[in-house]
């Protein structure tokens, strides 16, 4: 089973395809053969399931293996996604950064391995202030640093 930060591993972001091929909106719902998700408000088509005649575009997009945006990458870390938007927060260094079309994207792969926390797409996880954070017998507890950790739950 894969972490949750895997999610759009397969996927392309919407709003950069239709842009780089001057496509409207709701087009991506007139092509059967393609599958999408949406993620909060954002739409992403999954790879490799592209009309023919559209699939050229794929070496153009950018890939989002391990990102998530910021604002449902918050609600799945049970946290206020201000942590993300202001480089004065604390924990904003930790992360990896990457915009598409104006949409902030945030690298929970790479802060979940540089940390060595282990989490499944099962699992609940909650970053916050070690204060804050409340740590039972079923679950595990990582210290980011002095005042924030992340604690999941199995």
């Amino acid at each position: 089973m894969s972490a949750f930060y895997s999610l759009l591993d397969k996927h392309w972001l919407w709003k950069e395809m239709s842009h780089k091929l001057g496509l409207s909106a709701p087009a991506y719902s007139y092509w059967n053969e393609s599958h999408h998700i949406k993620v909060n408000r954002y739409v992403f088509i999954e790879k490799n399931t592209l009309p023919p005649k559209y699939a050229h575009i794929q070496n153009d997009l950018t890939d989002l293996s391990g990102y998530l945006p910021t604002q449902y990458a918050a609600s799945q870390l049970n946290m206020d996604s201000h942590i993300f938007s202001y480089k004065k927060m604390r924990l904003y260094n930790q992360f990896e950064y990457k915009f598409v079309n104006d949409i902030k994207f945030v690298n929970l792969k790479r802060f979940f391995l540089e940390n060595g926390i282990k989490i499944e797409k099962s699992n609940y996880a909650r970053l916050g202030r070690l204060d804050d954070l409340i740590i039972t017998a079923d679950s595990r507890f990582y210290r980011i640093d002095d005042h924030y950790g992340v604690v999941v739950y199995d």
